[in-house]
């Protein structure tokens, strides 16, 4: 039997979350099938309303077991962002099981931390230039990790000009790419935002598992 899962992020580039959920559902002895709706195509009046997205996923009529809704903490305490999915689930899903998925500040935090990855995806994997990376949990300290990880990218990439210009337009791809090979047994795993990630996840699937 096939478990279904319906993913809702911020973004399309939180996408590369996908493949990690469903690592951690086959490691649970589970066949996992991801939907990730369109909402872009799906015309929301709210762009990051938690809400407004699972309404309309229930309105294309699908089936689900599962549903992992992600949303960064940005300056907020997480267990506000935990309560705001919880409250949203419960009045426009009631009875389906759900996950939270919170990074502190943002999901970018988490990507900071595989300096090797970010190398990678910044096309220079032997650069050599120093990036000077938050370690551990000072990842989840940084002002504005997004714009940290955007010039980090950048500066690995050695790229100049109009290279550089081009290069940084594609900043989306590089961190849904980033997200994708993002190592869950890396740096990332000391995070607290993180280990809750796997721990309420595994919890999930131990629960449809019977």
């Amino acid at each position: 039997m096939t478990t279904r899962v319906l993913f809702i992020g911020e973004g399309s580039s939180d996408n590369g979350l996908v493949p990690h959920v469903e690592s951690i559902g086959v490691r649970k002895g589970l066949a996992i099938s991801v939907t990730v709706p369109d909402f872009g195509l799906l015309r929301l009046p709210t762009g990051h309303s938690v809400p407004e997205k699972l309404r309309a996923a229930r309105e294309l009529h699908g089936d689900y077991d599962l549903v992992v809704v992600q949303r960064d903490a940005d300056r907020g305490a997480a267990q506000d962002r935990r309560d705001e999915i919880e409250k949203a689930v419960c009045a426009e899903w009631p009875g389906l099981l759900h996950v939270a998925v919170v990074p502190v500040r943002m999901l970018e935090a988490w990507l900071l931390l595989d300096e090797a990855c970010l190398r990678q995806v910044a096309e220079n994997p032997c650069g050599r230039v120093s990036l000077d990376l938050p370690k551990g949990i000072a990842a989840e300290r940084v002002a504005d990790p997004k714009q940290l990880l955007k010039d980090s990218l950048a500066r690995a990439s050695e790229c100049k000009g109009r290279r550089l210009a081009q290069f940084q337009k594609r900043f989306s791809q590089h961190r849904l790419r980033m997200l994708e090979l993002l190592d869950p047994e890396g740096p990332v795993a000391g995070l607290p935002s993180w280990q809750d990630f796997v721990r309420d996840l595994d919890l999930a699937f131990e629960r449809l598992r019977g």
